[in-house]
């Protein structure tokens, strides 16, 4: 099923997100192809919302993150922005990472299922701190990343600070935020912007295949995984073993750990519920 996300004065064809729901998959498409997917405050509004919707569902167990034509997102609509300097609304550049970005970041980082971004085309700036919020990242073969913001005269948002150094390191990501440049799909791969990479035709099943996957997983484990490696990336170790522990006892006590010990006794592949 297909839900278009419109805004007051938009109708379904020009909706900027649209939401497909796949059993227990959601994918959240960006669908501004004529502007590259660039990120208006219309779109950051939908985007923002209509993940922390997903986040709230427990009948959605994964999402994937994408985008229409030929980018994945490019980031802040620099036309818009334009526009609003013209305004006098200088305000709304900061106002923005308040309101839309922090907002997205963190639901992308905290939803307590897994989140995959596929990405088609280019990500650059925000559109690729979005990628880097994301748990894995398929990237189409013709593909990149850019981390734009200096380039811009702007300072990294979007989170970048810290998901970019936790998957290619400090001094990898200083290098690519002090001296932006597109980082193609191969190298992604290479330094691990990437998890895997496609060929662009192969990107949209091949993400359908991997949510499926996921999405039939236990998904309170997974959940409980993500929290304990953001919470690892900031803590000491004894409080990270404590954590580990109140996460151990937490799925320890569900359905899924019970029908999985039961699967292993009898010799069968156990089949999880999400519970």
């Amino acid at each position: 099923m297909t839900t278009p996300v419109t805004t007051p004065d938009s109708g379904p064809a020009e909706a900027p997100v649209l939401l497909t729901t796949e059993g227990a998959v959601a994918t959240v498409t960006l669908n501004r192809p004529g502007a590259m997917n660039g990120l208006d405050v219309a779109t950051k509004v939908l985007l923002r919302d209509t993940l922390a919707d997903l986040a709230a569902n427990d009948d959605v167990r994964c999402v994937v993150l994408t985008g229409t034509g030929r980018a994945f997102c490019v980031g802040q609509d620099l036309k818009e922005h334009v526009q609003h300097q013209r305004e006098g609304r200088d305000d709304l550049l900061g106002s923005t990472v308040a309101e839309h970005y922090n907002p997205t970041v963190t639901t992308l980082l905290e939803m307590p299922k897994p989140v995959v971004a596929a990405v088609n085309g280019v990500a650059a700036g925000a559109g690729a701190s979005l990628a880097m919020a994301c748990d894995l990242r398929l990237v189409a073969d013709t593909a990149g990343f850019n981390f734009a913001f200096a380039g811009v005269g702007l300072s990294c948002d979007t989170g970048s600070s810290l998901t970019l150094p936790r998957l290619v390191g400090h001094a990898r990501a200083a290098e690519l935020l002090f001296m932006p440049r597109t980082v193609d799909a191969e190298e992604s791969l290479a330094i691990g912007l990437a998890n895997r990479v496609v060929p662009a035709g192969d990107l949209a099943g091949e993400a359908a295949t991997l949510a499926a996957r996921l999405a039939a997983g236990p998904t309170v484990a997974l959940a409980s995984i993500k929290a304990s490696l953001a919470y690892a990336a900031t803590h000491e170790l004894a409080d990270v073993l404590a954590f580990e522990g109140r996460q151990m006892r937490r799925t320890g006590d569900t359905e899924d750990h019970a029908a999985a010990v039961a699967s292993f006794l009898a010799k069968e592949k156990p089949t999880f519920t999400g519970r």
